[in-house]
């Protein structure tokens, strides 16, 4: 046996050289590799690749649905661009009744759920507390406003 030719037969991978290709000399298109999944092995890669992509497609999908839910908003919860309007909306009820000078600010709590304003805290008379009422409905994006203040 020719040192090129047993080479090839010991080499991992390769299968041993049938008797009929053994003698002449040796050309590329006469060693045959082995595949150790069998016949048809870049069919089994490409079922295993459309397997993945169906799963991560899937996986995709429910990501955007838990993200969409997840931003949606409820009888008792708000979503996130209502959070955001709520939130301005507090900011300016607190900003109009500091600019009052016959109310003591610090005194009034302001929070807003869905553009229900509920103001609470403690007010010295009737008369402020109509005022902070007065002015938070004044405010725009409001509205209803719960009055849950107390005289001191």
């Amino acid at each position: 046996m020719r040192a090129s030719q047993q080479t090839l037969e010991n080499n991992r991978g390769y299968g041993p050289l049938p008797a009929s290709r053994r003698a002449g000399p040796i050309h590329s298109a006469s060693i045959t590799r082995s595949h150790p999944y069998g016949d048809g092995a870049e069919f089994h890669s490409k079922e295993n690749m459309n397997t993945i992509n169906r799963k991560l497609s899937i996986l995709t999908g429910i990501v955007l649905i838990a993200c969409t839910l997840g931003c949606a908003s409820t009888a008792k919860q708000e979503g996130t661009g209502e959070y955001v309007d709520d939130t301005a909306i507090t900011a300016k009820v607190k900003a109009a009744i500091f600019n009052e000078p016959t109310l003591k600010s610090a005194e009034i709590n302001v929070e807003t759920f869905k553009g229900v304003v509920q103001l609470s805290g403690f007010v010295s008379s009737p008369g402020a507390e109509r005022t902070a009422v007065a002015v938070a409905r004044d405010v725009g994006g409001v509205k209803s406003v719960k009055n849950d203040m107390r005289l001191k």
